[in-house]
């Protein structure tokens, strides 16, 4: 009989949500940095193992919201939490229970949802810390499973799955078998160049930062990118772009490697900057960047 289902990752911002989606696909569908609030939009995995096809949804970090696209993020995720059959509830080992992941619990508590409690980065606990945080998220809630792992070594994730299996629904599948994700090509390509600059840049300029694809042209054994670089302030700028272009070239250079592994062809990027102030603050804005709420 075949299984099939969507599972929520959710908890807080930098976490490790999309380390743990990429690792279960064997793919990277979704960016990841070492700054919090790295995804931003919900983001479909997809994995069919045997009879079962799991649907993997990767959220936005839960957080309070300080500006417009930060309501856009925690409004996703709380609507992929909403539509799911199962959930992970994805915490640090290390770290004590948050008002988030109460609110998260007090929700599957008067929903019913099925979740699995996955305590992330081991590699950095002692086994102390790994039983306490145990004992503390078993005292708040029936879990189906508690599982340990290193989403960033790999260790136990497939324990993840295999508990994730329990929770799926019996029919058929959603998607073709060979599909690992619905995120368009430009979307990925935005991603890849966005996450970069994350990598590349300190402080707060990489969260003011959008990417747009405005041509994407596939030739013969080559694709043609070009993107534009929205940031929030002409000082970002110039940060971005770097003493004679330095900088904007090392992003450039980082994800078009990325971008013709993804796509398996040559890829031409043309990247260029953009200030729109303050876009962060304006619904507007947001949306115009692709950020909008799903109906």
């Amino acid at each position: 009989m075949k299984k099939a289902g969507y599972i929520a990752i959710v908890g807080r911002p930098n976490v490790g949500k999309s380390t743990l989606l990429n690792a279960m696909l064997g793919e990277k569908i979704a960016i990841v940095s070492s700054k919090p609030q790295t995804t931003r939009n919900r983001i479909l995995g997809i994995l069919t193992r045997g009879e079962a096809q799991f649907v993997f949804v990767d959220t936005p970090g839960l957080h309070k919201p300080q500006n417009s696209l930060g309501d856009y993020m925690v409004a996703a995720a709380n609507a992929s939490i909403k539509e799911a059959d199962g959930l992970v509830l994805m915490v640090d080992a290390a770290r004590e229970p948050t008002g988030t992941e109460q609110n998260v619990i007090r929700y599957l508590k008067q929903s019913g949802i099925p979740a699995v409690l996955a305590m992330n980065k081991i590699d950095l606990c002692t086994p102390e810390q790994v039983a306490a945080c145990i004992q503390k998220y078993a005292a708040l809630h029936d879990f189906a499973a508690f599982v340990p792992l290193s989403a960033k070594n790999g260790k136990q994730v497939s324990d993840v799955l295999d508990e994730c299996e329990k929770l799926l629904p019996e029919g058929e599948w959603f998607f073709p078998e060979d599909m690992i994700t619905d995120q368009p090509e430009r979307q990925m390509a935005a991603e890849i160049i966005r996450e970069k600059l994350l990598r590349t840049l300190d402080k707060e300029v990489p969260h003011g930062v959008a990417v747009v694809i405005e041509e994407f042209t596939e030739q013969k054994d080559l694709i043609r990118i070009r993107a534009e670089i929205f940031c929030e302030k002409a000082t970002h700028k110039g940060i971005i772009v770097g003493k004679n272009g330095a900088e904007l070239k090392r992003v450039g250079s980082y994800a078009r490697a990325d971008l013709e592994q993804l796509f398996g062809t040559k890829v031409f990027l043309d990247l260029w900057v953009k200030v729109k102030e303050n876009w962060r603050d304006s619904r507007a804005a947001v949306g115009n960047f692709g950020y909008r709420e799903e109906k």
